[in-house]
């Protein structure tokens, strides 16, 4: 499993791009976006905090390393 985790300037990328999504999630309200919103922000945290990000794994399979 240890191929599939993200670099250190991934990760910071990902905890950004995470934090910019649930912004928008509470600025617009948790009872007014749609479920589905919440799939990729969790993602993004998950990524960030264990480096294993699902979305790295299916592209590196599909793609590659390179």
């Amino acid at each position: 499993m240890s191929k599939y985790k993200a670099s250190r300037s991934l990760r910071f990328f990902f905890a950004v791009a995470g934090a910019i999504v649930w912004a928008g999630i509470a600025l617009t309200g948790f009872d007014v976006v749609h479920g589905l919103l919440f799939v990729p922000a969790s993602f993004f945290a998950l990524a960030a905090i264990t480096g294993i990000c699902p979305g790295l794994i299916v592209s590196r399979m599909l793609f590659g390393k390179d």
